[in-house]
C-alpha cells in the first residue's frame, strides 16, 4: 500500500501501527474495519485490502501508471497481482519478510513445496517481462502496481540469498534500485521493533 501511494506522487501521511502487541488489534480497528492493514483513509472514506487500494488509487490518480494502459497488459497485471495477493502460502511462511535479518540463506534445502512456489514466481516474472516488459526494467515496462505486489517477494529473495537466473536477477535489482523501494526499506530498518522468531510460523 505504501509503494502504491508513493507511485501516485500525492502527498500522504503514514500511520505506523506496530504488530503483535497487546493494543495492536484495537489500534488497527480504529482505522480499518477489517482489522487488517494496509488501509488508505481519504477524508471520510476508508479503503482496505491491497487490491482495492490499487484500484482506488488508480481511479484517483489515472496518470500515475499504476496499471498498464494496454488492455491485455492491464488484465495480466491484475491477474498476477491477484495471484500474489491470495497465494504463495509456503513462501510467506518459510521466507518471512524481515528487512533487518542479515542476508544469507536459511539452513537446509528449501523443500519441493517452497521450490515450486519460487519457480512459479519466476515463471510469472519471465512471462510478464517477455510479453509486456519491453518498454522498461519492470514487469510491464514502467513501474506498476504489479511490481508493488511483488516487491515483498523481491526483498525475501534478497534477504535469504535465493539464487535467481540472470533475467530474474536483473528484475530483482531494478526493483531494489527503485528510489521508493530504498525509502521503504530504510524506514523499516529504522523501526525499533523486532520480529519474534516464535511467531514466524504465522507470518
Amino acid at each position: 500500500g505504501w509503494l502504491l501511494a508513493r507511485q501516485t506522487g500525492a502527498a500522504f501521511t503514514e500511520l505506523v501501527i506496530p504488530l503483535d502487541l497487546p493494543g495492536t488489534k484495537a489500534q488497527i480497528l480504529a482505522h480499518s474495519p477489517s482489522g487488517r492493514v494496509p488501509a488508505v483513509m481519504d477524508d471520510d472514506l476508508t479503503v482496505w485490502d491491497s487490491l482495492a487500494i490499487a484500484e482506488y488509487l488508480h481511479e484517483r490518480y489515472p496518470d500515475a501508471g499504476l496499471w498498464p494502459e494496454e488492455p491485455a497488459a492491464r488484465a495480466r497485471a491484475r491477474a498476477v497481482s491477484a495471484e500474489m495477493h491470495a497465494g504463495f502460502p509456503v513462501l510467506r511462511e518459510r521466507l518471512p519478510m524481515d528487512l533487518k535479518r542479515p542476508r544469507g540463506p536459511q539452513d537446509g534445502a528449501p523443500g519441493p513445496d517452497l521450490a515450486a512456489e519460487i519457480e512459479r514466481v519466476l515463471a510469472i516474472w519471465s512471462d510478464c517481462r517477455e510479453r509486456f516488459g519491453g518498454g522498461g526494467d519492470f514487469l510491464f515496462g514502467g513501474f506498476s502496481a504489479a511490481d508493488a505486489f511483488y516487491a515483498p517477494v523481491v526483498t525475501r529473495f534478497v534477504t535469504y540469498a535465493i539464487p535467481l537466473p540472470e533475467r530474474a536477477a536483473a528484475y530483482r535489482d531494478s526493483v531494489m534500485a527503485w528510489p521508493a523501494m530504498g525509502d521503504w526499506i530504510a524506514a523499516a530498518q529504522e523501526e525499533p521493533w523486532e520480529i519474534d522468531p516464535s511467531k514466524l510460523q504465522s507470518a
